[in-house]
Protein backbone atom coordinates (compact mmCIF):
# COMPACT_ATOMS: atom_id res chain seq x y z
CA UNK A 1 0.00 0.00 0.00
CA UNK A 2 1.54 3.21 -1.07
CA UNK A 3 1.89 5.84 1.65
CA UNK A 4 -0.67 8.28 0.47
CA UNK A 5 -2.70 5.34 0.42
CA UNK A 6 -2.10 4.58 4.25
CA UNK A 7 -2.90 7.62 5.25
CA UNK A 8 -6.04 7.94 3.68
CA UNK A 9 -7.21 5.38 6.37
CA UNK A 10 -8.91 7.35 9.04
CA UNK A 11 -6.96 4.93 12.53
CA UNK A 12 -3.47 5.88 10.47
CA UNK A 13 -4.59 9.76 9.66
CA UNK A 14 -5.57 9.78 13.28
CA UNK A 15 -2.57 8.01 14.56
CA UNK A 16 -0.30 10.86 13.06
CA UNK A 17 -2.52 13.83 13.72
CA UNK A 18 -2.27 12.55 17.91
CA UNK A 19 1.78 11.60 17.56
CA UNK A 20 2.09 15.58 16.40
CA UNK A 21 0.62 16.60 19.66
CA UNK A 22 4.21 16.67 21.90
CA UNK A 23 2.22 15.51 24.87
CA UNK A 24 5.09 15.00 27.25
CA UNK A 25 4.19 13.63 30.49
CA UNK A 26 1.81 14.52 32.18
CA UNK A 27 0.56 17.48 29.72
CA UNK A 28 -2.15 16.05 26.96
CA UNK A 29 -1.88 19.17 24.86
CA UNK A 30 -5.01 18.49 23.45
CA UNK A 31 -5.01 15.03 22.23
CA UNK A 32 -7.73 14.13 24.30
CA UNK A 33 -10.48 16.60 22.79
CA UNK A 34 -9.36 15.42 19.31
CA UNK A 35 -10.26 12.11 20.48
CA UNK A 36 -13.39 12.93 21.79
CA UNK A 37 -14.65 14.40 18.46
CA UNK A 38 -13.90 11.55 16.76
CA UNK A 39 -17.17 10.24 18.69
CA UNK A 40 -19.40 13.02 19.14
CA UNK A 41 -21.63 12.68 16.40
CA UNK A 42 -22.21 8.84 18.15
CA UNK A 43 -23.75 10.22 21.07
CA UNK A 44 -20.77 9.66 23.28
CA UNK A 45 -21.16 11.75 26.54
CA UNK A 46 -17.86 12.67 27.41
CA UNK A 47 -16.62 14.06 30.86
CA UNK A 48 -13.02 15.68 31.36
CA UNK A 49 -11.75 14.61 34.77
CA UNK A 50 -9.17 17.13 36.05
CA UNK A 51 -7.11 16.05 39.12
CA UNK A 52 -3.63 18.44 40.20
CA UNK A 53 -2.88 18.65 36.49
CA UNK A 54 -3.63 15.50 34.53
CA UNK A 55 -6.41 15.69 32.42
CA UNK A 56 -8.87 12.39 31.71
CA UNK A 57 -11.37 11.97 29.82
CA UNK A 58 -14.18 9.32 30.64
CA UNK A 59 -16.56 9.07 27.58
CA UNK A 60 -19.33 6.60 27.63
CA UNK A 61 -21.61 5.49 24.93
CA UNK A 62 -25.07 3.72 25.89
CA UNK A 63 -26.56 1.63 22.95
CA UNK A 64 -30.31 2.43 22.06
CA UNK A 65 -32.46 0.00 24.32
CA UNK A 66 -29.55 -1.16 26.14
CA UNK A 67 -30.38 -2.34 29.90
CA UNK A 68 -28.94 -1.34 32.95
CA UNK A 69 -28.08 -5.02 32.87
CA UNK A 70 -26.09 -4.84 29.86
CA UNK A 71 -22.52 -5.39 29.61
CA UNK A 72 -19.79 -2.30 29.74
CA UNK A 73 -16.33 -2.38 27.98
CA UNK A 74 -13.80 -0.09 28.50
CA UNK A 75 -10.70 0.61 26.47
CA UNK A 76 -8.02 2.22 28.64
CA UNK A 77 -5.08 4.07 27.48
CA UNK A 78 -2.88 6.98 27.66
CA UNK A 79 -1.70 10.15 25.56
CA UNK A 80 1.04 11.21 27.64
CA UNK A 81 4.47 9.92 26.09
CA UNK A 82 7.70 9.77 27.57
CA UNK A 83 10.75 12.67 26.61
CA UNK A 84 12.20 12.46 23.28
CA UNK A 85 15.74 12.55 24.42
CA UNK A 86 18.08 13.91 22.39
CA UNK A 87 16.10 15.14 19.56
CA UNK A 88 19.67 14.97 16.77
CA UNK A 89 19.55 11.47 17.22
CA UNK A 90 16.31 10.53 15.41
CA UNK A 91 16.37 9.98 12.14
CA UNK A 92 12.79 11.79 11.93
CA UNK A 93 11.57 14.46 14.07
CA UNK A 94 9.84 12.65 17.43
CA UNK A 95 6.83 14.51 16.94
CA UNK A 96 6.28 14.44 13.10
CA UNK A 97 3.91 11.35 12.65
CA UNK A 98 5.75 10.34 9.58
CA UNK A 99 5.14 7.46 7.64
CA UNK A 100 8.42 7.19 5.41
CA UNK A 101 8.56 4.83 1.95
CA UNK A 102 9.20 1.48 4.00
CA UNK A 103 5.74 2.07 5.79
CA UNK A 104 6.76 2.51 9.13
CA UNK A 105 4.85 5.09 10.92
CA UNK A 106 7.49 7.47 12.97
CA UNK A 107 6.90 9.34 16.04
CA UNK A 108 7.44 9.63 19.99
CA UNK A 109 3.86 7.30 21.16
CA UNK A 110 3.57 5.91 17.84
CA UNK A 111 3.54 2.18 19.93
CA UNK A 112 3.27 3.36 23.05
CA UNK A 113 0.17 4.20 22.89
CA UNK A 114 -1.34 6.65 20.06
CA UNK A 115 -1.90 3.97 17.47
CA UNK A 116 -4.35 1.58 19.69
CA UNK A 117 -5.81 4.55 20.73
CA UNK A 118 -6.80 6.33 17.12
CA UNK A 119 -7.23 2.35 16.21
CA UNK A 120 -9.94 1.61 18.72
CA UNK A 121 -11.60 5.24 18.07
CA UNK A 122 -11.61 4.40 14.12
CA UNK A 123 -12.63 0.54 15.14
CA UNK A 124 -15.58 1.81 17.87
CA UNK A 125 -17.30 4.24 15.50
CA UNK A 126 -17.48 1.56 12.56
CA UNK A 127 -18.94 -0.84 15.37
CA UNK A 128 -21.78 1.60 16.58
CA UNK A 129 -22.04 3.02 13.11
CA UNK A 130 -22.40 -1.07 11.78
CA UNK A 131 -24.75 -2.01 15.04
CA UNK A 132 -26.48 0.77 16.69
CA UNK A 133 -28.88 -1.70 18.34
CA UNK A 134 -26.45 -3.84 19.55
CA UNK A 135 -26.60 -4.80 23.28
CA UNK A 136 -24.60 -2.37 25.70
CA UNK A 137 -22.40 0.22 26.70
CA UNK A 138 -18.48 1.38 25.49
CA UNK A 139 -16.40 3.76 26.96
CA UNK A 140 -12.66 4.88 26.63
CA UNK A 141 -10.73 5.93 29.91
CA UNK A 142 -8.12 7.91 28.60
CA UNK A 143 -4.96 9.89 30.92
CA UNK A 144 -2.34 11.61 30.62
CA UNK A 145 -0.90 10.57 33.99
CA UNK A 146 0.40 6.40 32.72
CA UNK A 147 4.01 7.46 32.15
CA UNK A 148 4.39 9.48 35.14
CA UNK A 149 3.49 8.99 38.69
CA UNK A 150 0.32 7.32 37.75
CA UNK A 151 -1.44 8.73 41.18
CA UNK A 152 -3.87 11.52 39.35
CA UNK A 153 -4.78 9.18 36.41
CA UNK A 154 -6.13 5.90 35.83
CA UNK A 155 -5.98 5.22 39.71
CA UNK A 156 -7.81 8.58 40.46
CA UNK A 157 -10.90 8.09 37.66
CA UNK A 158 -11.21 4.54 38.83
CA UNK A 159 -11.63 5.75 42.24
CA UNK A 160 -14.09 8.35 40.98
CA UNK A 161 -16.34 6.14 38.90
CA UNK A 162 -16.44 3.40 41.51
CA UNK A 163 -18.11 6.26 44.13
CA UNK A 164 -20.48 6.76 41.79
CA UNK A 165 -21.37 3.03 41.34
CA UNK A 166 -20.12 2.72 37.51
CA UNK A 167 -20.45 -0.76 36.82
CA UNK A 168 -17.00 -2.16 34.52
CA UNK A 169 -17.24 -5.92 33.01
CA UNK A 170 -14.52 -5.79 30.46
CA UNK A 171 -11.04 -3.62 30.16
CA UNK A 172 -9.16 -3.69 27.02
CA UNK A 173 -5.64 -1.74 28.03
CA UNK A 174 -4.48 -0.77 24.41
CA UNK A 175 -0.46 -1.29 25.73
CA UNK A 176 1.97 -2.91 22.79
CA UNK A 177 1.95 -5.77 23.87
CA UNK A 178 2.97 -7.88 20.69
CA UNK A 179 6.76 -9.18 20.50
CA UNK A 180 7.50 -10.62 16.37
CA UNK A 181 3.94 -10.22 14.80
CA UNK A 182 0.97 -8.29 15.40
CA UNK A 183 -1.13 -10.66 17.17
CA UNK A 184 1.22 -13.20 18.96
CA UNK A 185 0.80 -11.99 22.01
CA UNK A 186 -1.92 -10.92 24.24
CA UNK A 187 -1.37 -10.29 28.39
CA UNK A 188 -3.64 -11.50 30.61
CA UNK A 189 -2.69 -10.82 33.55
CA UNK A 190 0.39 -8.75 34.83
CA UNK A 191 2.68 -9.30 38.16
CA UNK A 192 2.85 -7.10 41.43
CA UNK A 193 5.19 -4.41 41.68
CA UNK A 194 6.46 -3.33 45.03
CA UNK A 195 9.33 -1.11 45.92
CA UNK A 196 11.64 -1.21 49.32
CA UNK A 197 13.63 1.80 50.05
CA UNK A 198 16.40 0.60 53.12
CA UNK A 199 18.43 2.12 55.14
CA UNK A 200 21.51 0.82 57.45
CA UNK A 201 22.64 2.81 60.26
CA UNK A 202 25.98 2.74 60.91
CA UNK A 203 28.84 4.37 62.47
CA UNK A 204 30.39 7.53 60.26
CA UNK A 205 34.45 7.45 61.47
CA UNK A 206 38.00 7.91 59.83
CA UNK A 207 38.86 4.89 58.10
CA UNK A 208 41.91 4.49 59.09
CA UNK A 209 39.89 3.50 62.62
CA UNK A 210 37.41 1.29 61.91
CA UNK A 211 36.99 -0.07 65.86
CA UNK A 212 35.61 3.16 66.28
CA UNK A 213 32.70 2.88 63.85
CA UNK A 214 30.82 0.44 61.99
CA UNK A 215 30.35 0.61 58.43
CA UNK A 216 26.80 -0.02 57.27
CA UNK A 217 28.13 -1.77 53.86
CA UNK A 218 30.05 -4.26 55.66
CA UNK A 219 26.68 -5.05 57.90
CA UNK A 220 24.44 -4.82 54.93
CA UNK A 221 26.13 -6.72 52.20
CA UNK A 222 25.82 -10.36 54.08
CA UNK A 223 21.84 -9.96 53.70
CA UNK A 224 22.11 -8.31 50.97
CA UNK A 225 23.74 -11.51 49.34
CA UNK A 226 21.21 -13.58 51.02
CA UNK A 227 18.10 -11.33 49.47
CA UNK A 228 19.54 -11.96 46.04
CA UNK A 229 20.50 -15.44 46.12
CA UNK A 230 16.54 -16.30 47.82
CA UNK A 231 13.98 -17.92 45.57
CA UNK A 232 11.31 -16.22 46.54
CA UNK A 233 8.53 -19.19 44.83
CA UNK A 234 8.92 -21.10 41.71
CA UNK A 235 5.96 -19.08 40.15
CA UNK A 236 3.06 -21.14 38.42
CA UNK A 237 1.35 -21.68 35.30
CA UNK A 238 0.37 -18.28 34.47
CA UNK A 239 2.91 -16.39 36.36
CA UNK A 240 6.81 -16.85 36.23
CA UNK A 241 8.69 -16.82 39.53
CA UNK A 242 8.85 -13.28 41.61
CA UNK A 243 12.07 -11.35 41.21
CA UNK A 244 14.34 -9.34 43.55
CA UNK A 245 16.56 -6.36 42.10
CA UNK A 246 18.49 -3.76 43.29
CA UNK A 247 17.68 -0.67 41.69
CA UNK A 248 19.79 1.52 44.29
CA UNK A 249 22.60 1.39 46.39
CA UNK A 250 24.29 4.36 47.79
CA UNK A 251 26.87 4.86 50.70
CA UNK A 252 29.36 7.74 51.73
CA UNK A 253 30.24 11.39 51.36
CA UNK A 254 32.20 11.12 48.28
CA UNK A 255 35.86 10.88 50.34
CA UNK A 256 38.04 8.29 50.32
CA UNK A 257 38.97 8.55 54.36
CA UNK A 258 35.84 8.56 55.68
CA UNK A 259 33.45 5.26 56.82
CA UNK A 260 30.05 5.96 55.93
CA UNK A 261 27.12 6.61 58.92
CA UNK A 262 24.64 5.21 56.55
CA UNK A 263 23.67 3.14 53.48
CA UNK A 264 20.86 3.65 51.68
CA UNK A 265 19.47 0.41 49.33
CA UNK A 266 16.63 0.43 47.06
CA UNK A 267 15.15 -2.25 45.61
CA UNK A 268 11.76 -3.58 43.85
CA UNK A 269 10.10 -7.17 43.70
CA UNK A 270 8.06 -8.17 40.73
CA UNK A 271 5.74 -10.95 42.34
CA UNK A 272 3.55 -13.14 41.02
CA UNK A 273 -0.01 -14.60 42.84
CA UNK A 274 1.82 -16.73 45.01
CA UNK A 275 2.71 -13.77 47.21
CA UNK A 276 1.75 -10.54 48.87
CA UNK A 277 2.85 -7.61 49.62
CA UNK A 278 2.61 -8.85 53.30
CA UNK A 279 4.21 -11.79 52.70
CA UNK A 280 7.24 -10.95 50.99
CA UNK A 281 7.74 -8.12 53.88
CA UNK A 282 8.03 -10.61 55.90
CA UNK A 283 10.72 -12.82 54.58
CA UNK A 284 12.76 -9.70 53.83
CA UNK A 285 12.28 -7.95 57.59
CA UNK A 286 13.69 -11.61 59.04
CA UNK A 287 16.58 -11.51 56.55
CA UNK A 288 17.70 -8.23 57.72
CA UNK A 289 17.03 -9.00 61.32
CA UNK A 290 18.84 -12.33 61.40
CA UNK A 291 21.53 -9.97 60.41
CA UNK A 292 21.27 -7.78 63.23
CA UNK A 293 21.08 -5.04 61.29
CA UNK A 294 19.87 -1.10 62.54
CA UNK A 295 17.51 -0.36 59.70
CA UNK A 296 14.78 1.72 58.81
CA UNK A 297 12.34 0.37 55.82
CA UNK A 298 9.95 1.89 53.68
CA UNK A 299 7.39 -0.04 51.61
CA UNK A 300 5.48 1.44 48.34
CA UNK A 301 2.70 -1.07 46.56
CA UNK A 302 2.09 0.20 43.25
CA UNK A 303 -0.02 -2.53 42.01
CA UNK A 304 -1.20 -5.61 42.90
CA UNK A 305 -0.83 -9.03 40.78
CA UNK A 306 -4.20 -9.70 38.49
CA UNK A 307 -5.05 -12.47 35.66
CA UNK A 308 -8.25 -13.01 33.52
CA UNK A 309 -8.86 -16.76 32.88
CA UNK A 310 -8.33 -17.77 29.70
CA UNK A 311 -11.76 -19.17 29.63
CA UNK A 312 -13.31 -15.90 30.07
CA UNK A 313 -15.82 -13.83 27.80
CA UNK A 314 -13.18 -11.04 27.06
CA UNK A 315 -10.12 -13.55 26.00
CA UNK A 316 -11.90 -15.34 23.74
CA UNK A 317 -13.36 -12.81 22.08
CA UNK A 318 -9.99 -10.99 21.24
CA UNK A 319 -8.31 -14.44 20.28
CA UNK A 320 -10.95 -15.50 17.83
CA UNK A 321 -10.72 -11.86 16.19
CA UNK A 322 -6.90 -12.07 16.17
CA UNK A 323 -7.34 -15.64 14.35
CA UNK A 324 -10.05 -14.48 12.09
CA UNK A 325 -7.87 -11.62 11.15
CA UNK A 326 -4.39 -12.91 11.16
CA UNK A 327 -4.48 -16.68 11.64
CA UNK A 328 -2.00 -16.47 14.40
CA UNK A 329 -3.37 -18.59 17.86
CA UNK A 330 -2.17 -15.58 20.35
CA UNK A 331 -0.02 -16.49 23.51
CA UNK A 332 -1.67 -15.29 26.81
CA UNK A 333 1.16 -13.91 29.04
CA UNK A 334 1.59 -11.95 32.04
CA UNK A 335 5.20 -10.78 32.26
CA UNK A 336 6.98 -7.35 31.51
CA UNK A 337 6.06 -4.09 33.52
CA UNK A 338 2.97 -2.63 34.99
CA UNK A 339 0.33 -0.71 33.38
CA UNK A 340 -2.78 0.65 34.39
CA UNK A 341 -4.63 -2.34 34.47
CA UNK A 342 -3.71 -2.75 37.76
CA UNK A 343 -6.05 -0.14 38.88
CA UNK A 344 -8.86 -1.66 36.64
CA UNK A 345 -8.50 -5.03 37.41
CA UNK A 346 -10.16 -4.97 41.13
CA UNK A 347 -13.40 -3.38 40.40
CA UNK A 348 -14.05 -6.93 38.88
CA UNK A 349 -13.63 -6.42 35.12
CA UNK A 350 -11.84 -9.30 32.68
CA UNK A 351 -9.01 -6.78 32.04
CA UNK A 352 -6.71 -7.68 29.06
CA UNK A 353 -3.98 -5.75 27.29
CA UNK A 354 -3.49 -6.00 23.87
CA UNK A 355 -1.32 -3.75 21.10
CA UNK A 356 1.40 -3.05 18.69
CA UNK A 357 4.82 -4.27 18.20
CA UNK A 358 6.80 -2.65 21.77
CA UNK A 359 10.24 -3.42 20.20
CA UNK A 360 11.06 0.29 20.09
CA UNK A 361 8.82 1.89 23.15
CA UNK A 362 10.67 4.54 24.80
CA UNK A 363 13.27 4.42 22.24
CA UNK A 364 15.07 6.76 19.98
CA UNK A 365 12.99 6.11 16.66
CA UNK A 366 10.06 4.80 18.20
CA UNK A 367 7.90 3.34 15.15
CA UNK A 368 4.97 0.90 14.08
CA UNK A 369 4.46 -0.63 11.16
CA UNK A 370 1.53 1.05 9.35
CA UNK A 371 0.08 -1.20 8.34
CA UNK A 372 -0.24 -2.67 11.88
CA UNK A 373 -2.95 0.20 13.14
CA UNK A 374 -5.02 -0.88 9.61
CA UNK A 375 -5.10 -4.60 11.21
CA UNK A 376 -5.62 -3.76 14.95
CA UNK A 377 -8.64 -1.37 13.92
CA UNK A 378 -9.97 -5.25 12.08
CA UNK A 379 -8.71 -6.91 15.44
CA UNK A 380 -10.55 -3.97 17.93
CA UNK A 381 -13.60 -4.32 15.56
CA UNK A 382 -13.60 -8.15 15.46
CA UNK A 383 -13.41 -8.12 19.20
CA UNK A 384 -16.32 -6.10 20.02
CA UNK A 385 -18.41 -7.75 17.20
CA UNK A 386 -17.72 -11.14 18.76
CA UNK A 387 -18.98 -9.59 22.28
CA UNK A 388 -21.64 -7.59 21.82
CA UNK A 389 -23.48 -9.52 18.07
CA UNK A 390 -24.81 -13.44 18.66
CA UNK A 391 -24.60 -14.06 15.04
CA UNK A 392 -27.87 -16.17 14.23
CA UNK A 393 -27.01 -20.48 14.39
CA UNK A 394 -26.83 -22.04 11.80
Amino acid sequence: MSQSALSDHPALALAQQLIQIDSVTPDDKGAQPLIQSQLSELGFAPETLVFEEVTNLWTLHTARNATEQAPVFVFAGHTDVVPTGPIEEWTHTPFSGLIDEQGWLHGRGSADMKSSIAAFVVACRRFIQDYPDYHGQIALLITSDEEGPAIHGTKAVIDTLQQRGQRLDYCLVGEPTCSRQLGDVVKNGRRGSMTGELRVNGIQGHIAYPHLAQNPVHTLAPALTELVNTQWDQGNANFPPTSFQVSNLHAGTGATNVIPGHCDLMFNFRFCTEQTPESLQDRVCQILDKHGLDYELKWTVSGLPFETPAEGELVQAIQSAIHTHTGLASKLDTGGGTSDGRFIAPTGAQVLEFGPLNATIHKINEKVVAQDIIDLTEIYYLTLKHLFIKEPEQ
